[in-house]
């Protein structure tokens, strides 16, 4: 037999939305070159591994160019693998082991509640050319995270319709030596809208991303002076995610769909 492999959409509540993301649970470590090419193999946002252990799983997530330390869809998928698979009782909370610490996820009737680390994002100016990089004329705040000698920026644009039709230039973003950008704005139906650009790790346009909403909690709280979000992440495929801050934690809200098993020989 081989190694079996799940695709799940994450973010939303039916199949071909939301952010895909495969799920490997490992019977034992696999090399790093291993994990790297079963994800470029895969080709999708984020491929995520699990490794049993006495209180929970070791978990880690690689793009098809490389690992990151914080991933929030690939998580959400790997909690509703874990249960709908049979690896985890459905009432038993799941754990997980990361370079982020630990994270856990719980079931909340149809939707899985993931408690990750609040990521706070500071004031700065925007380094040349990276709002013509994203095709944005003029920003209404710019804000600046370092994580692991990689920069993200948070930009947030006056209107909804201008979020919605940005068009990055994914080339001059690639030059600008950053990882990732998270533009946003007010939104009419939601709390806010946001889309997540990250070509610097392989990812020209993120789907739905977990990671950008800790990012956006603490700074939607500041402008709205409010902890919970009804949030609505605007890419072609588009995802719904609760939002609750709570301290130094985000709580994030989400529905998972499996959409195909698979093994790999």
């Amino acid at each position: 037999m081989g190694q079996a492999i799940v695709q799940v959409d994450a973010f939303t509540n039916k199949p071909f939305g939301g952010n895909p993301a495969a799920v490997c649970v490992l019977a034992a470590p696999q090399p790093d070159e291993w994990m790297q090419n079963v994800a470029m193999e895969m080709n999708l946002s984020e491929t995520a591994f699990l490794v049993p252990r006495s209180d929970g799983y070791d978990l880690r997530w690689f793009t098809p160019a490389a690992e990151v330390a914080l991933c929030g869809h690939a998580t959400l998928a790997s909690a509703h693998v874990l249960w709908s698979e049979g690896h985890l009782a459905i009432d038993a909370q799941a754990r997980f082991h990361t370079k982020s610490g630990l994270l856990t996820a719980d079931r909340r009737e149809d939707w899985i509640e993931l408690n990750f680390p609040v990521q706070p994002m500071q004031p700065v100016e925007p380094p040349d050319n990276l709002l013509a990089a994203l095709g944005i004329s003029q920003a209404e705040a710019v804000r600046h995270r370092t994580r692991q000698n990689q920069d993200d920026y948070l930009v947030e644009l006056a209107t909804e319709a201008e979020v919605r039709q940005l068009q990055p230039d994914f080339g001059r973003m690639l030059k600008l030596a950053t990882r990732g950008a998270i533009v946003t704005s007010r939104a009419s139906d939601y709390d806010f809208v946001s889309r997540y650009f990250a070509p610097g790790v392989g990812i020209n346009e993120d789907p739905v991303t977990g990671y950008a909403h800790c990012c956006l909690a603490p700074y939607w709280q500041e402008r709205l002076g409010k902890s919970e979000f009804l949030a609505y992440q605007a890419s072609a495929r588009g995802g719904v995610v609760k939002v609750r801050q709570e301290g130094d934690r985000v709580l994030l809200g989400g529905q998972a769909v499996t959409v195909m098993r698979g093994e790999l020989v």
